[in-house]
């Protein structure tokens, strides 16, 4: 998987992330929406070679984005947007991306999470377990998205692991599959720190 930072550049082969710092700071879910689409439209007039009047961005019934077959062929798409970070991935195969602030006061919603994760965290130690939850959570919206169905199955129903702060593991028993997604940690301008997930299901 290639991961990329800037609007600019061009992924040479997919599956591809690019992770874009803005000056933005979208105060609600219409806004995000508003950067999440103009940031993606820049960025694929420029990787699939076609004017950025001509991207279209659609959804498919369950609210996943979508680009037109004309456009990208059968490439998938993944959005996500967090403290103006776009995350935007490409791949031939369903994919998810997703980006979470790491917030050293935040809470950690434990019924959310699965036995497992709820275990993992209590192992670690206290000043490294928000960045291990903005991985974790992530990785959950990262696959979910992947599946195409986001969270209209419970965030509790299936497991992820960490085994290092590159990578993370999903159990998820109901559909008897284990796959493995890709993590990055990120600084936005020196302001926050960052978690990234991306997932390609590559049975699917």
């Amino acid at each position: 998987m290639h991961w990329l930072r800037s609007i600019e550049a061009t992924a040479p082969s997919y599956p591809a992330v690019w992770l874009i710092e803005t000056a933005r700071r979208p105060r609600n879910l219409m806004e995000r929406s508003q950067l999440r689409r103009e940031t993606a439209g820049a960025l694929l007039a420029r990787q699939l070679g076609c004017p950025e009047g001509e991207i279209a961005i659609g959804h498919d019934p369950a609210g996943q984005p979508k680009l037109a077959a004309s456009q990208a062929g059968r490439l998938h798409i993944s959005l996500a947007t967090r403290a103006g970070i776009v995350a935007i991935a490409l791949a031939e195969k369903p994919v998810g991306v997703d980006v979470e602030l790491v917030d050293p006061a935040g809470a950690i919603p434990h019924e959310a999470l699965h036995p497992d994760e709820q275990q993992m965290l209590g192992a670690i130690e206290t000043g490294m377990r928000p960045l291990a939850f903005a991985r974790l959570w992530a990785a959950k919206e990262a696959y979910v998205k992947a599946l195409g169905t986001g969270f209209t199955r419970p965030p509790e129903s299936f497991a992820v692991s960490l085994p290092s702060p590159e990578r993370f593991r999903i159990d998820d028993p109901s559909r008897g599959l284990r796959a493995e997604g890709l993590l990055r940690t990120i600084e936005n301008g020196g302001r926050e720190t960052l978690a990234a997930a991306a997932i390609v299901l590559e049975g699917a």
